[in-house]
């Protein structure tokens, strides 16, 4: 096991940054020593030869010019006792850093300016977080690299092509984010390969107006500056498989994000019949599973987004992943939007995800892993750019409880415009900063007993929709959770359904909900009391 021994140096006492740098270098399977403050350098000398480790990590917060005779009375003492080849890190403030440069005596040094992934990567041999060059190309290797450290993700699509482009470039070159996202406009996502039935009305509506296949390899190039940032894109509201070989040949899709019920008719963003939709979405997923891209399952929130009770997002959710892996994806995605419906309470925001995971982590398998990736809702946030940035590193904190792979950073700002690259910029470096803080060694908040509570007061009622959707496709299908009429079927009798859906043509939009003590229940309007699911698929029943 390597071995690293740390000291603070001098009358320095600072020993916060010292003990948060040992932390992650036990993360990264170090063996790790703090010697105390203030040693001395017969001290370090004596700890080097008994130990032998691989680095001697110091730290001085104080005065550069005092600072500055501290390394060279160090730097003569290694020297006499013959030990000029150990490798020494530093980490101070900017101002001693410097004086640590000019001394000669470190081979890394720290300022506290740096993200904590790049720490981690030096820690692990690998270059930083900011020197990610073309080599890292797929999700799972950035992962790798950059684990513990959860990835960063951002969506970005202006309403103008040659914006769009500088900005991804700016954004690439700020080094502080690790998957950039394209928003293709409306138009685009139902119509890219139907020009002529584009709505020139809507140009830009929504995102990037992307119309030929050189827009995004201009987006791509244009990328490959600064830490080189993966792409990814929409699946597209129709010609679901046109557009996974145009994203795949074009920006090396990163992952795919396909829905199972949804850019369909019951959400009016494509003309597509809901069996017809789940058919080419399934479809859609096996070609990236064949191809061994990941793929994210967008479900379970957009039930979410219209009001639906938990207990139907979370089998909704489940459905999602089931689908994926009986379409051969192998590496999941699964996102967990936080804060949605607004007013969720944390507790309940937690015990929500928590029975999605532990439900989806039933079909985990040597051929199936799952990825979490948490994110703010979008919703929830607040129009005034204060409260928005608070709301955002809120949702980040809650989120780190649930141990995230991917963290999709939600600008502050998006609730009143479309993000620009500066806002996104100043977005990531609020998580980083929450990521800084909190990441290591914080309370485990999934351990609270109202939590627990909450997870498997859903999984129960989760696992009853899921029963009757079973049980629904029973006489006609092998596998009723794959089965497209019988998804179908299940959206037309109400088994998953949503407030908001009322007036939907596929869906009956009758299921009430209500937000109580912090999450989105069952409501039975006439005795004015929350119900569950027992009840109310009862009802579902005699009204089909």
């Amino acid at each position: 096991m390597k071995k690293i021994i740390a000291a603070t140096i001098g009358n320095c006492v600072h020993v916060a940054g010292v003990y948060n740098f040992l932390n992650l270098a036990e993360l990264c399977g170090y063996q790790t020593t703090f010697l105390g403050i203030g040693v001395k350098p017969a001290q370090l000398i004596g700890a080097l030869q008994e130990a032998e480790p691989d680095y001697l990590a110091l730290s001085y917060r104080l005065t550069p010019e005092v600072a500055a005779r501290l390394f060279a009375d160090l730097k003569n003492a290694l020297q006499e006792a013959g030990l000029t080849g150990q490798k020494l890190i530093f980490g101070g403030t900017p101002a001693v850093a410097k004086v640590a440069a000019e001394s000669g005596l470190f081979t890394r040094i720290f300022t506290g300016e740096e993200e904590e992934s790049a720490v981690v990567s030096f820690l692990k041999g690998e270059v930083t977080s900011q020197e990610v060059g073309p080599g890292v190309e797929t999700l799972l290797a950035r992962m790798g690299q950059k684990h513990p450290y959860p990835l960063l993700r951002h969506h970005f699509g202006l309403p103008s092509l040659e914006e769009t482009v500088q900005g991804v470039k700016t954004i690439a070159e700020a080094k502080i984010l690790d998957i950039i996202s394209l928003g293709p406009d409306q138009n685009a996502q139902e119509s890219f390969f139907r020009p002529e039935e584009m709505d020139p009305k809507q140009e830009g509506a929504g995102g990037v107006p992307l119309r030929r296949e050189e827009d995004l390899l201009r987006i791509y190039q244009a990328s490959r500056t600064g830490n080189y940032p993966l792409l990814r894109c929409y699946s597209g509201t129709r010609d679901l498989i046109k557009w996974a070989e145009l994203a795949t040949r074009t920006i090396k899709n990163a992952w795919a994000a396909i829905p199972l019920f949804w850019y369909s008719q019951l959400d009016g963003r494509a003309n597509r019949p809901v069996a017809a939709a789940v058919r080419e979405n399934q479809a859609a997923m096996a070609w990236y599973g064949q191809r061994g891209i990941p793929v994210e399952v967008n479900e379970a929130h957009h039930w979410s987004l219209r009001g639906a009770p938990d207990s139907v997002a979370v089998a909704a959710f489940y459905l999602a992943a089931y689908n994926a892996k009986k379409a051969g994806v192998r590496d999941y995605i699964a996102q967990l939007m936080l804060n949605n419906p607004p007013g969720t309470s944390g507790i309940m925001d937690l015990g929500k995800a928590l029975a999605g995971l532990e439900l989806v982590g039933r079909l985990e398998d040597d051929g199936f892993k799952v990825y979490r990736q948490i994110r703010a809702g979008l919703a929830s946030l607040s129009v005034k750019p204060e409260v928005a940035k608070g709301q955002l590193a809120a949702s980040t904190v809650l989120g780190l409880g649930l141990s995230p792979h991917i963290i999709h950073v939600v600008a502050y700002c998006e609730a009143e415009h479309l993000a620009t690259p500066p806002e996104i910029i100043e977005s990531c470096g609020i998580v980083h900063g929450v990521l800084k803080n909190y990441l290591y060694d914080a309370p485990d908040p999934t351990l609270d007993p109202r939590v627990v509570r909450r997870k498997d007061e859903l999984i129960a009622e989760a696992e009853l929709i899921l029963k009757a959707i079973r049980e629904l496709g029973a006489a006609e299908s092998e596998d009723p959770f794959t089965d497209p009429e019988t998804l179908a079927q299940a959206v037309a009798l109400g088994i998953l359904d949503a407030p908001q859906l009322k007036g939907s043509p596929v869906a009956p939009g009758r299921i009430k909900t209500r937000m109580w003590q912090g999450a989105c229940r069952l409501w039975d309007e006439e005795n004015q009391r929350v119900t569950g699911e027992k009840e109310r698929l009862a009802g579902s029943e005699r009204s089909g």
